[in-house]
């Protein structure tokens, strides 16, 4: 159901509030360059630091201002079974075309309880539910076996697959590769990603190049696998700097060096050290971007 470069976008701010023309002006930079799908309320959209209030505004901005040119996946999940059911109620009310539903944070579940939140969701909300394992982020691992038994389930269409580790990934494609759609979470793993049978990645790096992460991923789909490889290799020191400090700190940065947003974090995440900003500074300026 999903596939290509799908951006996890920044929630841009100005003066403590949702920049909401910033916000509208970086979709349609996603769309005019080839982005296959937008996902709002994300971990790079500093999902975490937003309000319920400022939660539901985002989406409903994003369904509005995308205008089913392309799908919304909209990111709803929570810690708390409970407040994921109503995020996700309100997006789908909305408008929105799928979830985004990260494996809860901080309490840890087991499998069991990772397999009962995610069911109860989908019960709760019939919409089609993307799962988002990220265990560098919430301290816990949905294994494959879980993930097979989620796909069992209607609403479950895909998963974005953070945790790093290829050969898990490559068992989920090995147990329910043809009822669930593996797709990269991670930048610097797209391309062996896609090589396992992932059809797509929710991108970081894809806010600030979205037409070159789109056509690299178009290349593979195409079968032209030499130029999947160089622009991946091209991208690669992009995605990394991605990364220099925490997600999206500097994806950020850098769309604020580029002129398009505000340079504005929520606290606790705050504004690059000198020493980062200048290693980053190089990396867009020989990628051409500054």
């Amino acid at each position: 159901m999903f596939k290509g470069s799908i951006v996890a976008i920044v929630t841009p701010f100005k003066d403590g509030k949702v920049d909401e023309e910033a916000y509208r002006e970086l979709i349609e930079f996603q769309i005019e360059n080839g982005t296959s799908a937008i996902v709002p309320c994300g971990t790079t959209g500093e999902s975490a630091t937003l309000n319920m209030e400022e939660h539901a505004r985002v989406i409903d901005i994003a369904i509005e201002a995308v205008n089913k040119r392309v799908p919304v996946i909209a990111g709803t999940g929570g810690n708390s079974t409970n407040e994921a059911i109503e995020l996700t109620a309100h997006a789908k009310k909305a408008g929105a075309d799928a979830t985004l539903q990260v494996t809860p944070y901080y309490n840890k579940p087991t499998q069991e309880g990772l397999y009962q939140h995610f069911k109860a969701i989908a019960e709760a909300v019939p919409l089609p539910q993307v799962l988002y394992n990220v265990p560098g982020r919430t301290s816990v691992n949905m294994l494959p076996e879980t993930v097979a038994r989620l796909a069992e389930l209607p609403e479950v269409v895909a998963i974005k697959e953070a945790s790093g580790n290829l050969g898990q990934m490559a068992e989920i494609v090995n147990l329910a590769g043809d009822k669930i759609t593996l797709l990269s979470g991670d930048d610097n793993l797209t391309l062996p990603i896609l090589a396992l049978g992932g059809k797509g990645v929710v991108s970081v790096v894809a806010n600030i190049v979205p037409k070159d992460t789109a056509d690299m991923v178009a290349a593979w789909e195409q079968g032209q696998v030499d130029k999947a490889r160089e622009m991946f290799y091209k991208l690669l020191p992009l995605c990394k700097a991605m990364f220099f400090e925490t997600n999206p700190i500097p994806v950020k940065t850098s769309l604020a060096l580029m002129g398009k947003i505000k340079e504005e974090m929520r606290l606790p995440l705050c504004s690059m050290s000198p020493a980062n900003l200048e290693r980053l500074k190089k990396v867009l300026g020989e990628y051409g971007l500054i």
